[in-house]
């Protein structure tokens, strides 16, 4: 092998470029909190933060709010996510479902999600089920709407295949209709996941009772402890990219199948 052969374009580290910008914002970060003065309100250096993050898995504070939050969110995306799939599916496969469905769907979804703290905290008072209602519907919607939108868009000539070898309904549901629409349907998963974890800590800043990330960083903030914030938006952007990589390595095996970008 010659050096004419070598690809020297794939032994450039170009992913290192990416680590520029958030290096230079880390140390311009740490010398304004160096200043001092009226800047220690608003910086903490980059140190304080690393003990306080030290400070919070010792007394396992942390870990009880990370996994509270972690939990309502997986929580919500099961129930909200499995709800809308059903009703998707149901629209989808069903004129009659579809019209009876769409009005009050379509009404509905217009209502921010977080429009109806009130009403849910009036009924069901600011604790855990509160929370969780809550985030169930951000998983609810986007997936109800993905569904009945992949099931809908199934190619005529895919059906009509079907109809050629008698297929009943439930078989052309499951071989047909069903691996058509998945795309669409995990388009949905990645939205409903963005929208669960993001009404989770919205809602745990509001109904701040009880543990949660969101509780957590709220209690920081009236303590004035800008270090905890710090950590706790930290672990929220950690964990929303590893959910969104999974999600998409899901995806990407589910739909090994058909040449589909994640």
């Amino acid at each position: 092998m010659t050096l004419k052969t070598l690809n020297l374009n794939a032994f450039k580290p170009v992913w290192l470029l990416g680590l520029i910008p958030p290096v230079l914002f880390l140390l311009w970060w740490d010398h304004e909190a160096a200043k001092g003065g009226a800047n220690a309100l608003a910086f903490v250096s980059l140190a304080q933060v690393g003990q306080a993050l030290i400070d919070m898995f010792s007394s396992g504070e942390l870990a009880l709010s990370y996994g509270s939050s972690l939990g309502r969110a997986l929580s919500g995306l099961l129930i909200g996510g499995g709800i809308g799939t059903l009703v998707g599916i149901a629209m989808g496969l069903s004129k009659p479902v579809e019209w009876a469905a769409s009005p009050i769907y379509n009404s509905f979804r217009q209502v921010p999600i977080l429009g109806w703290l009130p009403l849910i905290g009036l009924w069901f008072g600011s604790g855990d089920l509160s929370k969780l209602i809550i985030v169930a519907l951000s998983a609810f919607y986007p997936t109800v709407l993905y569904t009945f939108e992949g099931l809908k868009q199934v190619e005529a000539r895919l059906l009509d295949v079907g109809r050629v070898y008698r297929l009943n309904g439930w078989q052309t549901f499951w071989r047909i209709q069903w691996p058509a629409a998945l795309p669409s349907i995990f388009t949905g998963l990645f939205q409903a996941l963005a929208f669960t974890w993001i009404s989770t800590i919205g809602v745990e800043l509001l109904f701040s009772s009880g543990a949660g990330l969101g509780a957590m960083m709220q209690q920081a903030q009236l303590q004035a402890r800008l270090d905890i914030v710090l950590v706790c938006i930290l672990f929220v952007g950690l964990t929303g990219f590893a959910i969104n990589f999974l999600i998409k390595r899901l995806s990407q095996h589910v739909l090994s199948w058909r040449s589909v970008r994640a």
